[in-house]
């Protein structure tokens, strides 16, 4: 049987953190916490887990994941985010496959919760992640934004089980973290030399909110699948007016 280690990345996350760590607490060998120094109650609700809590000046998420990964002493790592948590059929499935032992990358389908209702459209959803790996040899790759996963070559098995995803309480929350991604988005293609013109912001919107609404069945999603292609349009404007400011900038 193999150990495992669940690695998690937390900043103010007192909302989210308990429900993650009652998913996996039965699960893992070990639980290790990465805090970029929340200023809630998200270090005393993990105290009270019995967790390897740790707290480091933020260093980007691809570099924090690695982080984790190196405080591991299990040979098989289980990333989550604080918002997300096991549903109990995917609890079943990592168990008996950790009983039987680990046999290479695992991914699960993730299933979004936008202000109460799970999203299962709006390109939002299947999302597949691989997120069950062995320790050794497997390392997040990425600057900015977008982290992924570099690992052992091999054809991962994708659980049936959904991770559950409690990604936004209010409208106003997904606009700024979309748009925080769309700027270190831009910084990313900027670093890259990437040049765009002047109608690129809003034809890249009206081409996502077609894409999410229209040929990715947002409108099943009803009304928050509407503000999720909104939203995701307006991101993908200021992602692209900022890549331009920078451009023009040279920063």
């Amino acid at each position: 049987m193999n150990s495992l280690a669940v690695v998690i990345i937390t900043l103010n996350e007192e909302r989210n953190i308990e429900r993650c760590l009652k998913s996996i607490r039965d699960l893992a060998d070990e639980i290790i916490v990465l805090d970029a120094f929340s200023t809630d109650k998200t270090p005393e609700i993990c105290a009270n887990y019995g967790v390897h809590f740790e707290q480091r000046a933020w260093k980007g998420y691809a570099a924090s994941k690695n982080y984790l990964n190196g405080l591991a002493t299990s040979n098989y790592v289980l990333s989550l985010d604080a918002d997300e948590a096991l549903s109990q059929e995917l609890y079943e499935e990592i168990r008996r496959e950790k009983t039987q032992g680990f046999n290479g990358t695992y991914c699960v389908n993730r299933m979004s919760n936008y202000m109460g209702k799970w999203i299962r459209h709006s390109g939002w959803f299947p999302d597949i992640k691989p997120r069950l790996f062995p320790r050794a040899d497997s390392y997040w790759s990425g600057e900015y934004v977008h982290e992924e996963l570099i690992y052992p070559p091999c054809k991962p098995k994708i659980f049936k089980g959904i991770l559950e995803h409690y990604s936004y309480y209010s409208y106003e929350d997904h606009r700024a973290r979309a748009d925080k991604y769309s700027i270190l988005t831009a910084k990313k293609f900027h670093a890259r030399g990437k040049k765009v013109g002047s109608l690129k912001p809003y034809i890249s919107a009206l081409g996502r909110f077609i894409a999410m609404y229209f040929i990715k069945f947002g409108f099943l999603d009803g009304w928050k699948g509407f503000k999720i292609a909104q939203i995701s349009a307006q991101s993908n404007i200021l992602k692209y007016q900022e890549l331009r400011r920078l451009n023009r900038e040279g920063k």
